[in-house]
């Protein structure tokens, strides 16, 4: 008895045991229809193996005829394949890419800086996030210098996009 035989239902071991039983008879039905192997030498074992082949085409000949008829398979379309040109294809060497053309400069915004302005005050009032002041000094280093808390009123700040 298995480990999980007890969640079985008494209808579905009913089932198996006539599934197990049909199998048997039709195994004995078979054995009974075969032919008779050729009388072979004591210790032949190719009987064996012959009886053991033809049950098993047998058995395929069976499942073959119970399978639903398989479709045709359609037939492959003809597609052409499009051509794409490499370094060393004579359609890259024949055409020279076009140019690409620039995007328009965006104005730049710029910020006056007011007497009590700090970078990240100045960072939460423009840009909505005080964390970006670290952003702001990367753009204007150049007119902030090198401490970032020495911004004077009067400077023009380069605000980020």
């Amino acid at each position: 008895m298995g480990l999980f035989d007890f969640m079985r239902s008494d209808k579905k071991k009913e089932q198996a045991e006539k599934a197990a039983q049909k199998a048997a008879e039709q195994v004995q039905q078979q054995a009974a229809d075969a032919p008779a192997p050729p009388s072979a030498m004591p210790g032949d074992t190719g009987t064996k193996y012959t009886d053991a082949a033809s049950a098993t085409k047998a058995a395929a000949e069976r499942m073959a005829a119970a399978a639903p008829p398989k479709a045709a398979p359609a037939p492959p379309v003809a597609r052409p394949a499009p051509h794409t040109p490499t370094p060393a294809s004579a359609a890259h060497k024949a055409v020279p890419a076009a140019p690409m053309p620039k995007p328009a400069p965006k104005a730049q915004r710029t910020y006056t800086v007011r007497s009590g302005d700090s970078l990240s005050a100045i960072a939460r009032r423009e840009l909505g996030n005080e964390g970006r002041w670290r952003e702001l000094y990367a753009m204007n280093k150049g007119v902030i210098g090198s401490n970032p808390d020495m911004i004077h009123p009067g400077m023009k700040l380069t605000l980020p996009n």
